[in-house]
């Protein structure tokens, strides 16, 4: 079946945009082609410095007939509503078909050459292609990335004749800017257009280039003695910048290798494209780097590797001054510095956010084995070095660059937690271990988390940017992985007594609102051993002067806190999820109110391993047998209360179930005191067998009245016993 193949060549395209724009043209043409009614094979695309290329396998040579029965009015129908109909459908009165009294519409459509499809298609493509950013030249009023110069539109093995604002379609192309032969070539198929590429020195899929650069750049460190340094970010973006990629070795000079080695590899990577080399005797960086050129040098690119080499020199030498400076400076002034710099309009400065996760930290150390007084420290000095010129220079080494900067009159374990803090940044980033950093790391999340719900700047729909969600997650991972137990909302409340500090004094006046926020934080000193809601319940220090004001700071507080316990709930639904749990589990479990997440995902584990077995299933069923019941019954009235009894001439399965229940009670009481949840779990699956008798042989709205109580009273005890566990009723099936 034909082929059709398309190539958009223009001016350089941005390496950043290419994958982009590869997927956008693939979404694009499969939308037209589709719309238009065909089918395919194939459809891939290309994407490269200076061109985009689709071709589609497979294509019919023309559409499909196609016809179209559309249903009209009743025969009675009003005139208005008949005429409407033709208006609609084209026809006329007499071309309708009548049946069952309805009218109805055959609308038959002739199928079209495909070629005469195509030259709309492109347009519409080039027209409306969503560049993130493109420009106008000359006095056309097409916009592009850069200039388009050609178009190539070939349908099986045929020019497609058309133009877009003044550019004709054909088969003519170009190679390589500096290695081609010069002269435009024409092609006649794919197979053909990508033989001659690669004969004019252009790789024409990027997966090629990219596997080109890496074995290349291996093997020229390999030839030295060295390693290349792999880094799949840079990979991506030089395989976009070279249409035939060329990897050389160059040498710098040693005495920048006393740089820190991320400092060494940033200068390399963001500002010249440069991977880094290591040296494998010593396992640091070699004074080497590797160049990605885009041709192959007749001298074997030792000009180049000694013109970059200058470049790179100048470049370490800026990254020099600023790292001699910083030293010369520190933390003191960099964090008067801070008091100048706005964190957010409504949250205050940045020195403002240090002292909120300053306290925060003291308050995390004793739940995570730190000590109280060096998290305090270290979170004063971790956002210091966000003033310092480094990190100004590049902002990617904030952190690591205060690490460095604390290690020299700090210590080391303060120095890991200012370099780490920012840690867990994505889902494949390590989580930290050592308990100053996880202090200092969840505190830095939570100020993040409260200080944003505080303001009512939370994530909607797929908007968030303030990266909550990845702060969510961040304190997930760290609160899981180093089993730290505190109820997330207790943790959250005087973290979100401090940001609603800083969000209401910057829109309120009055003298009082201090002394307010002071008693507030005095009262809502985390009572972990509890439960978060019972720490603000009923707290009003002022019960008669200025009450609002203090209600009004406890209502923000507990709405807040309310809000990130439920988008805890959201990211841990997702974290779960990834990892085969089901989300309907994490409902159940949270909706027993407890919000320690280590805790929550044990009951999650053990309540999925359960409703796996016969019995857990079963179970489940008998549950929401019982629940609805005692639903229905209580639209009638209240239900009975208190301890179901076995009564005279009760049926057998009625007072077995009663003593299970009892038994499971006091068995899951007793496996939920010690957090053994397994064998809560089997606790509960000793009632499946009584449950299923029970429902088999008894009649629950018995006629006489004090047994139709009792029988209640004992459904009511069994929802209450697996309730212990968790809220069976979120759990789907």
């Amino acid at each position: 079946m034909p082929q059709l193949l398309i190539e958009l060549f223009s001016e350089e395209i941005p390496a950043r945009m290419q994958a982009g724009a590869a997927r956008d043209l693939e979404r694009m043409a499969t939308d037209r082609l589709k719309a238009a009614g065909l089918t395919w094979d194939a459809l891939t695309t290309y994407a490269g410095p200076r061109r985009l290329t689709l071709v589609v396998e497979g294509l019919p040579a023309a559409t499909p007939d196609r016809e179209e029965e559309i249903k009209g009015p009743k025969t009675g129908a009003p005139e208005q509503a008949l005429d409407g109909f033709l208006r609609k459908t084209g026809l006329t009165r007499d071309q309708l078909v009548e049946r069952d009294g309805v009218l109805f519409a055959v609308v038959s459509e002739q199928g079209r050459a495909t070629a005469s499809l195509i030259p709309e298609m492109v347009e519409r493509i080039v027209r409306d292609f969503p560049w993130p950013k493109s420009m106008r030249w000359g006095t056309g009023t097409l916009r592009w990335v850069r200039p388009l110069k050609r178009i190539v539109c070939l349908f099986d093995g045929a020019v497609v004749p058309f133009d877009v604002d003044g550019i004709a379609s054909g088969d003519v192309t170009e190679g390589h800017r500096f290695m081609g032969s010069g002269q435009p070539f024409a092609v006649k198929d794919f197979a053909d257009y990508r033989a001659k590429l690669e004969r004019e020195h252009v790789l024409l899929d990027a997966t090629d280039r990219r596997l080109k650069i890496l074995e290349a750049a291996r093997a020229v460190c390999h030839a030295e003695g060295l390693e290349l340094v792999d880094d799949d970010s840079l990979l991506d973006e030089v395989s976009g910048l070279a249409e035939w990629p060329t990897p050389i070795l160059g040498a710098m000079d040693p005495q920048f290798l006393d740089l820190p080695p991320e400092v060494v590899r940033l200068s390399m990577k963001v500002h010249q494209k440069y991977f880094a080399v290591r040296d494998p005797k010593t396992g640091g960086l070699a004074p080497n780097f590797v160049v990605v050129a885009n041709v192959e040098a007749s001298d074997g690119g030792t000009a180049l590797a000694a013109g970059n080499s200058r470049v790179l020199s100048a470049r370490l030498n800026d990254a020099r001054f600023f790292w001699d400076e910083d030293r010369k400076v520190g933390f003191d002034a960099w964090l008067e510095k801070l008091k100048g710099v706005t964190f957010h309009a409504k949250l205050g400065t940045m020195a403002e956010r240090v002292d909120r996760i300053a306290a925060l930290a003291r308050e995390i150390a004793p739940l995570v084995g730190a000590d109280a007084d060096q998290a305090e420290q270290a979170a004063r000095l971790a956002k210091g070095d966000l003033a310092s010129g480094m990190v100004g220079e590049f902002p990617e080494l904030q952190g690591i660059m205060g690490g460095y900067y604390a290690r020299a009159g700090h210590g080391d374990a303060i120095a890991d937690a200012v370099r780490d803090h920012y840690k867990p940044q994505g889902p494949n980033d390590a989580v930290p271990t050592a308990p100053l950093t996880v202090a200092v790391a969840l505190a830095d999340k939570l100020d993040t988390l409260v200080g944003f719900f505080a303001i009512d700047e939370k994530p909607t729909g797929s908007k968030d940017p303030f990266a909550l969600r990845r702060a969510a997650l961040g304190v997930i991972r760290l609160v899981l992985e180093n089993g730290v137990r505190a109820p997330i909302g207790s943790v959250s409340i005087f973290a979100t007594s401090r940001a609603a500090e800083a969000a209401d004094r910057l829109a309120r006046s009055d003298d009082q609102w201090a002394s307010i926020m002071t008693d507030l934080h005095g009262s809502v000193r985390m009572d972990l051993g509890g439960r978060s809601e019972k720490v603000l319940e009923g707290w009003n220090p002022y019960p008669d002067d200025g009450a609002s004001a203090h209600h009004a700071a406890v209502a923000q507080v507990q709405n807040v806190v309310a809000d990130l316990q439920a988008f805890f709930a959201d990211r841990l639904k997702v974290l779960l999820r990834d990892q085969g749990q089901r989300h309907d589990l994490v409902d159940a479990v949270f909706a027993l109110g407890d919000d320690d997440l280590v805790r929550i995902v044990r009951r999650v584990e053990a309540l999925g391993a359960f409703l796996e077995t016969d019995d857990g299933e079963n179970l489940l069923a008998g549950y929401k047998r019982a629940s609805n019941i005692l639903r229905a019954e209580a639209k009638k009235g209240d239900l009975p209360e208190g301890e179901p009894v076995a009564l005279d001439g009760a049926p057998p399965e009625e007072t077995a179930l009663i003593a299970a229940v009892a038994k499971a009670g006091t068995e899951v009481d007793a496996a939920l005191a010690t957090e053994d949840f397994a064998a809560a779990m089997t606790a509960l699956a000793a009632l499946r067998a009584p449950v299923d008798a029970f429902f088999t042989a008894v009649m629950v709205n018995a006629d006489v009245a004090a047994e139709r109580d009792n029988r209640l009273k004992l459904l009511g005890q069994v929802r209450t016993v697996m309730g212990r566990v968790a809220d069976f009723g979120k759990v789907g099936g």
